[in-house]
């Protein structure tokens, strides 16, 4: 969703041609994938990072217009919501130092920014869900000012026939509605991408399906929504009900939504975008005046803008992604289901945790996905989601087990093999991946911090208590020390 679309209602006709372009995009797709050549020989890796804004008092700040101004960083964007912005950090090879790069450039642009932004009364926080957000922040008087966000939300909107619901239950209960999609923009993440080959990409896309449940579990950072403490990561399943388009009776009818795992492991990077078209219709219906078979008959490289902007509005956990960069396509896999923060270290841990360990399982010579039932990746998925580092989940050869003695006795050994086959220095390996270590040794992650300090406030007025934690994990979050070892 990160293009500009220009048209503010849509026709019949309009839907029909965009059906016929997006099929044709996926004709021209599917040759690409047998004849093209795609950028393969020495894959990038790619992070984003979604952040919040805060004021003094650590409520939200409706600023982002102001803070970019300020910022004046074409790394940073806007999100959907007015107290969003987001930074996309420059790609990087791992076997070059990427890991460090990548740390050491989000520190020095998150500082840079953060020192700019304060001048308009707006703070940076790396945060899953910024806790202090209350119902009148979830207005669509909050949505950003670029139309593509307002459009969506309409879309959306108009699709499921009625207001959003949402209904999550953990340690306490929640119970609302939106008439626009800005509860998603309680959402902010941390999106890791991996490049692959048109050969490989499968293999990748299975391997980050299968690891999901651990990555939420050794990573959750989501706590609380609204004033309620609710899952460890509440950003599953608040994410999945607040673009939901279904009414009640068509998910009855088990028609798929847009927020989604998906349903079964893949043998090609076709077959997801395949299911794109096929499962899904579209809410941004643009149509482009280029033809992508004569673009690629004539040597060009098709941007198959069509079925890119539809890939952007259906939110795999997990997303595939076709790109164009200097006239050579790619392909990479999207890790979307991390919270952002707590700190740039931790962020760069969950990084490395997850690139060594999607490439140890990706290549192994045994498939997990063939020992592991798609089922069962999802159930551990939405357990980890619920219970974070505390979660039991299925693993092959083991059965249930607690995620922590999973990670430490089985994962973290392949991950440091999957970063040594990336090329990644030992010493960033072991200080990276000791951060996963030392998490699941002392059983703290950002949520479970973040609920320990709110339960030692009990007596205070809940939103109080929330913002004095908000300040103090800020203090914590600029100090960049693993969130496991704050005190």
């Amino acid at each position: 969703m990160g293009e500009d679309v220009p048209a503010l209602e849509f026709t019949r006709a309009d839907r029909t041609r965009h059906r016929e372009k997006v099929r044709r995009n996926l004709d021209v797709f599917a040759r690409m994938l047998r004849e093209a050549h795609f950028d393969t020989d020495d894959p990038l890796t790619g992070l984003e990072v979604e952040l919040n804004l805060v004021d003094e008092k650590g409520d939200p700040a409706l600023r982002n217009a102001q803070a970019l101004e300020a910022i004046a960083d074409a790394a940073f964007q806007t999100e959907l919501g007015q107290f969003n912005i987001e930074i996309n950090v420059p790609p990087a090879r791992p076997r070059q130092g990427g890991l460090t790069t990548f740390e050491e450039g989000l520190r020095r642009s998150l500082n840079n920014a953060e020192l700019r932004s304060s001048t308009v009364g707006a703070h940076l926080v790396m945060i899953g869900i910024l806790p202090t957000l209350a119902e009148g922040h979830l207005r669509p008087d909050s949505i950003s000012a670029n139309p593509r966000y307002r459009l969506l939300s309409e879309q959306i909107l108009n699709a499921r026939g009625e207001d959003i619901a949402i209904s999550i239950d953990g340690p306490e209960r929640l119970r609302t509605t939106a008439d626009s999609i800005l509860p998603e923009a309680a959402c902010t993440s941390t999106q890791l991408h991996v490049q692959t080959s048109p050969d490989s990409f499968a293999a990748y896309w299975n391997a980050s399906q299968a690891i999901a449940g651990v990555q939420l579990a050794v990573s959750s950072n989501s706590p609380y929504l609204l004033g309620k403490e609710l899952w460890r990561e509440t950003r599953i399943p608040l994410f999945e009900q607040a673009t939901d388009t279904r009414s009640e009776e068509l998910k009855v009818q088990g028609v798929r939504p847009r927020v989604w795992f998906g349903e079964r492991w893949i043998t090609s990077v076709f077959d997801l975008f395949e299911e794109n078209v096929r499962y899904f219709p579209a809410l941004l219906p643009i149509v482009h005046d280029d033809d992508p078979m004569e673009v690629l008959e004539s040597g060009g490289i098709p941007s198959l803008a069509e079925l890119r902007l539809h890939n952007g509005t259906i939110y795999r956990w997990n997303r595939p992604i076709y790109d164009v960069a200097g006239g050579v396509p790619h392909l990479r896999v999207e890790n979307r289901l991390l919270a952002a923060g707590p700190t740039v270290v931790d962020i760069m841990a969950n990084a490395a945790f997850y690139f060594g360990l999607v490439r140890a399982i990706a290549e192994n010579d045994r498939p997990l996905w063939s020992q592991l039932s798609f089922t069962a990746a999802e159930e551990n998925f939405h357990t980890a989601a619920r219970d974070g580092i505390d979660a039991q989940l299925y693993w092959p050869g083991v059965g249930q087990v607690p995620a922590t003695e999973l990670v430490l006795r089985r994962l973290l050994p392949m991950a440091h093999v999957g970063l040594e086959k990336w090329g990644v220095d030992a010493s960033v390996r072991d200080r990276l991946l000791g951060i996963i270590e030392g998490r699941c040794l002392s059983g703290v992650t950002g949520a479970g911090w973040f609920v320990d300090r709110m339960h030692g406030r009990a007596g205070m007025d809940r939103y109080d208590a929330l913002r004095a934690t908000l300040l103090e994990y800020r203090e914590a979050m600029h100090t960049n020390e693993p969130v496991h070892t704050w005190s």
